[in-house]
């Protein structure tokens, strides 16, 4: 996408303030008009006033100054201040717009790109796109129409002396071209070290606990001040090339200048230009440099402004997750068929995780996933709620293939629980009753939360289930955040269950209370339960166990054993372990 395009995309978030626009670009034009117009007062001020001493000039001229210059306030205010508020309105859309977009792209597009970087663009790029829309927009039309209006001035006044103004042009250009594309290179690679500057400072945040039991504050310190240094570098790079520009352009325009006040001193001489006429061109010149020098400025905001908007426009062009369903089953009865499903991380050459797995699981049937670390138990089970398209093969629920079922409907069916527990920055109540089931009364979440065996530690809480527990629940202990999970997958009521390791973070007593109440839920719903603690599956229907990505061995616990295989193997070392 070119310049213009990128630009003229940009501007089509300005369309829905059409009207405001409309005042602040008139503000902005009449500011551009009152410009000229100072220059041009001089001229009857000299010689009228003080050449002529026509008693008329004396009282008008400065009157006329006066209120020139009331206009041009006015004017000027008006103008900004719509302005800026359009900036920030295209700015607060663009933000709505890109996090939309994130909502909705697929997990895989996560795993590819780090949460710093995705960040710096909401914060950071969206912020240098305001740049664009607003200051380098003003500057745009009140200092070109500005320029324009002096140099129509100054041609009506001597048409010769102001060619030499023209003179300088193509000078200007070459130079604002070279400067163009050295800023550009340099806006986007500032971009991306704003991106890992963030990605950087999130892991710290993130992480601040593993870097202080390892101390690895001075590596860490080390790290942030490479990236932090070369921003300062990036930044200082920019800095030079804009500032380098302005003295450039302004040195050509005081070359003009200089001739320009030789030969009119000359002409002036030759009574061929009158003291008012000289001063008034001299001033509109001079009034020129002002105006150039902002516009030699706005290079830089425009091009930082169009190197976001690359970025931007690139994130809210990714496609987002496939959902073509048109198929509608309402409340499944949780009959789930795996045929020959296989899928890899990357799709063209990435080792296979799952390898032509088929498995059909019944109605209310509770199946057990076990098997070594990175055997594709996980991965498998992110294949059900379409969180990853598998590359080959189909999952079908209720003899439906999920690919022709609406995303928000498929979802509908099922409840997850993952080992990696996601708690946002808000009440207890809020947690259980999170995004579908918001709406859920009081009386439900409550229950929901005596069946997590959460409801002892809430009741302890300072404000019960409105009490706040901090961002990812960091004021609660792993065994309890591991329950308010629960319990949302609970209020739920969801007819097909997954549970990720969902019962890791308890203690022995607790475990054995969520173990029962998680026996009382799966009645009547199918139920996935990946788990690395095989006491805890002892009891499911089926133990699927899973090696390289393939099926290995499927059994009741006893028949499981009884084979002498990898389950009994792995059964028995952690016995020994006990």
């Amino acid at each position: 996408m070119n310049n213009k395009e990128l630009y003229w995309r940009l501007l089509g978030y300005v369309r829905p303030y059409t009207r405001i626009f409309v005042l602040s670009l008139a503000g902005t034009i009449v500011v551009a008009i009152t410009e000229p117009l100072v220059a041009a007062l001089i001229k009857p001020l000299l010689d009228g006033s003080f050449v002529a001493k026509d008693p008329y000039s004396i009282r008008m001229m400065p009157l006329l100054l006066v209120t020139v210059f009331i206009i041009r306030g006015i004017a000027g205010f008006v103008g900004s201040l719509t302005m800026e508020w359009i900036a920030h309105r295209v700015v607060m859309d663009l933000r709505n717009a890109l996090f939309a977009r994130l909502l909705t792209l697929p997990s895989r597009y996560f795993d590819d790109h780090s949460a710093g970087t995705l960040l710096s663009r909401l914060t950071y790029d969206v912020t240098q796109v305001m740049t664009a829309t607003t200051q380098a927009l003003i500057t745009l039309v009140r200092d070109g129409l500005a320029v324009i209006g002096l140099l129509a001035w100054m041609l009506y006044l001597n048409w010769k002396l102001s060619l030499l103004a023209f003179l300088v042009a193509p000078g200007i250009g070459f130079i604002m071209r070279v400067i163009s594309r050295r800023l550009r290179r340099l806006s986007r690679a500032l971009q991306d070290l704003m991106g890992e500057m963030t990605h950087v400072i999130d892991e710290i945040l993130q992480g601040h606990r593993v870097i202080k039991i390892f101390s690895g504050q001075a590596y860490e310190q080390k790290r942030f001040h490479r990236v932090n240094n070369r921003v300062r570098q990036f930044n200082l790079k920019l800095a030079a090339a804009s500032e380098g520009s302005g003295p450039l352009v302004q040195l050509l325009a005081i070359i003009a200048l200089g001739l320009m006040i030789y030969l009119a001193s000359l002409q002036s001489a030759a009574d061929q230009i009158t003291v008012g006429g000289f001063v008034s061109l001299f001033g509109a010149m001079a009034m020129l440099l002002t105006p150039i020098k902002r516009l030699t400025k706005v290079n830089e905001q425009l091009q930082r402004g169009l190197a976001a908007a690359e970025t931007i426009f690139a994130l809210l062009d990714e496609a987002p997750e496939p959902d073509h369903g048109t198929r509608h089953i309402g409340r499944a009865s949780g009959h789930i068929q795996f045929q020959a499903v296989s899928y890899r991380y990357r799709a063209d050459n990435g080792p296979e995780v799952i390898r032509r797995l088929s498995l059909e699981v019944q109605p209310g049937e509770t199946i057990a996933l076990v098997g070594p670390s990175g055997s594709g138990k996980t991965t498998l089970m992110s294949l059900l709620p379409r969180f990853y398209e598998p590359n080959d093969g189909a999952i079908l629920l209720d003899g439906v293939p999920i690919q022709q079922l609406r995303l928000a409907e498929l979802r509908a069916n099922i409840a997850y629980v993952s080992q990696d527990i996601v708690l946002f920055n808000d009440t207890v109540a809020a947690n259980i009753a999170y995004g579908a089931a918001f709406q859920a009364d009081e009386a439900a979440l409550i229950r929901a939360a005596e069946n997590a065996h959460a409801m002892d530690f809430i009741r302890e809480l300072p404000q019960g289930i409105d009490t706040l527990i901090g961002e990812n629940g960091a004021r609660l202990s792993g065994g309890q955040r591991q329950r308010l999970a629960i319990a949302r997958a609970l209020l739920k009521n969801a007819p097909i269950l997954i549970l990720d390791e969902a019962t890791s973070a308890l203690d022995t007593q607790s475990e054995r209370k969520v173990q029962h109440a998680l026996d009382f839920l799966r009645q009547g719903r199918t139920a996935f339960i990946i788990a690395h603690r095989l006491s805890t599956v002892e009891n499911a229907d089926r133990i699927v166990v899973l090696d390289r990505g393939r099926i290995a061995e499927i059994g009741t616990h006893a028949e499981l054993l009884a084979q002498h295989g990898l389950y009994a193997s792995l059964y028995q070392m952690q016995a020994n372990d006990k």
